[in-house]
């Protein structure tokens, strides 16, 4: 008898509470269960679904998602020691074979969590359980199975679609091109989604996918599209839900004491000290190795480091300083920052947490979510379709949301100041990140995407954004990748393992 083998946990979900963050984790190690069994209760419908989330956290090694947003890109090198994870380093250098580490764990995560949902959609309706908690775990299962296409599509380009449960001898299956991966299980997933979540959570269930998260993912697919006007009226919904704002201090987003916050429209769940293990690794993988036992991955160049603005008497984007840890500076455990921690003089701060929070000794069990989707990224999406549009003086205000927010962090953080100016945080130091007002369809594009660059920085957007900008924006933004050719490393080569197991597949 075929058996499915459950060694799951809740994914760690947290609540908010006037107190700070209350941990509601529910361990349960679970055996094995035949498939007669299983899929029996809403209990177990609920710890499929909580399972069904599990491939998108990075608390195993598996998840390489930074890998191709970052490393790819021209935003960060592989760092690290030389010959340490070379699989990673071959992707840095655009050498990349079938065969590669990344390029075999990435599919393998994501076909696992698309599995996964599979099974959720088509054994939990007939379930005999609450229709409200039903519909909300088909509404989940639908939003994360339309994230896992959207993150294999745009890593892989054409792949096989599988919208349901098959037996292995049904898995020899040719590739979909990529518009109907789209339009027949990423669109229409989310469509079903946002009929059935709902528009935010209480308690232990709190970082669940939500209304606004499938709305939030929908208008991202359509601008992926280029469906603009799609793209432009589905971000509008997200804000018109009247959940989300901006955080008054850009660095809260990346913090333990603002987990699940107004800006957050869709975290991924990390937590510390949990057995089984839910922690997040990056904290580790990304660290220094000099006190913090870590790796140092994932650097971040000089050329993202020169993309943060400046006004006229030096002071410099604070953005940059709590996403880059860089020489002058302390980092994120109070001592200055020595750039030999790192081959670029430079390592990424968003996923790290100072040694009072995470000693040494577990560094790779942090708790920091992984904010896949934020509020300003949804705003500079908006700004971006209605630009391409032709509405560029709507998409100014929205571009302007999120550098007012970028310069008023001077009078919300009281550890800000600029140098030699005696500016306080009270005060936004002159000519600092100014409103755009250009409405020149063209300079209004350079503006949205250097304002991607800066604000969603060491996030895991990078690559994805140059390769949907096209061959000229991406082949010129990665001219110093002198092996990266547009035509044959637009998408990365389907792993080595699938090509021998799916006969089916075209090359």
């Amino acid at each position: 008898m075929k058996r499915i083998y459950l060694v799951l946990l809740s994914v760690g979900f947290l609540t908010l509470t006037m107190g700070g963050c209350k941990n509601y984790l529910d361990e349960q190690l679970l055996g094995n269960y035949s498939d007669g069994t299983f899929y029996k209760t809403q209990a177990q419908a609920i710890l499929a679904i909580n399972a069904a989330y599990t491939p998108l956290t990075f608390s195993s090694d598996r998840n390489r998602l930074w890998v191709f947003g970052d490393v790819a890109s021209d935003d960060a090198a592989k760092g690290g020691d030389p010959g340490d994870q070379a699989d990673i380093g071959l992707i840095d250098d655009f050498q990349v074979y079938p065969s590669n580490g990344p390029v075999e764990s990435q599919w393998g995560e994501m076909y696992e969590g698309i599995y996964r949902c599979n099974q959720i959609l088509a054994r939990v309706p007939a379930i005999n359980m609450n229709a409200t908690v039903q519909s909300r775990i088909l509404g989940e299962a639908r939003f994360l199975r339309a994230l896992y296409y959207f993150y294999l599509v745009n890593i892989y380009g054409p792949i096989p679609l599988l919208l349901e449960p098959k037996n292995a001898d049904q898995l020899q299956i040719p590739q979909s091109p990529v518009a109907t991966i789209y339009e027949q299980a990423i669109e229409p997933d989310l469509q079903e989604a946002i009929k059935n979540l709902p528009a935010a959570y209480t308690g232990s269930d709190v970082g669940r996918a939500t209304k606004g998260a499938a709305t939030a993912l929908l208008a991202k697919a359509y601008l992926y599209e280029k469906k603009w006007q799609l793209a432009a009226t589905t971000a509008a919904q997200v804000q018109a839900i009247g959940n989300y704002s901006l955080l008054p201090v850009y660095a809260q987003n990346f913090d333990q004491a603002h987990k699940n916050n107004a800006e957050s429209v869709f975290a991924v769940q990390h937590l510390t000290g949990q057995v089984p293990f839910t922690g997040n690794r990056l904290n580790q993988w990304f660290a220094p190795r000099a006190n913090e036992n870590g790796y140092f991955f994932n650097a971040p160049t000089a050329g993202f480091v020169n993309e943060f603005e400046k006004t006229s008497t030096g002071v410099v984007d604070p953005r940059l300083d709590y996403t880059v840890g860089r020489a002058g500076k302390n980092w994120v455990n109070g001592q200055p920052f020595d750039p030999a921690w790192s081959p670029t003089g430079y390592l990424t701060k968003k996923h790290e947490q100072p040694l009072s929070e995470i000693p040494s000794s577990t560094k790779g069990d942090g708790n920091l979510n992984y904010v896949a989707i934020r509020y300003a990224d949804v705003l500079l999406w908006q700004a971006e379709a209605l630009n391409e549009l032709g509405r560029s003086a709507e998409a100014l205000p929205l571009l302007n949301q999120v550098r007012k927010r970028a310069r008023e962090s001077y009078l919300n953080d009281p550890t800000l100041s600029a140098p030699g100016s005696g500016t306080t945080a009270s005060t936004v130091p002159v000519g600092l990140l100014p409103d755009v007002t250009t409405t020149s369809q063209s300079s209004l594009r350079d503006a949205i995407y250097h304002e991607r660059r800066v604000e969603l920085g060491q996030e895991f957007h990078r690559f994805f954004d140059l390769m949907r900008w096209g061959k000229d924006y991406a082949q010129n933004a990665l001219r110093d990748k002198t092996s990266f050719k547009y035509d044959t490393n637009r998408y990365f080569p389907i792993p080595q393992s699938e090509r021998d197991t799916n006969k089916a597949l075209k090359f």
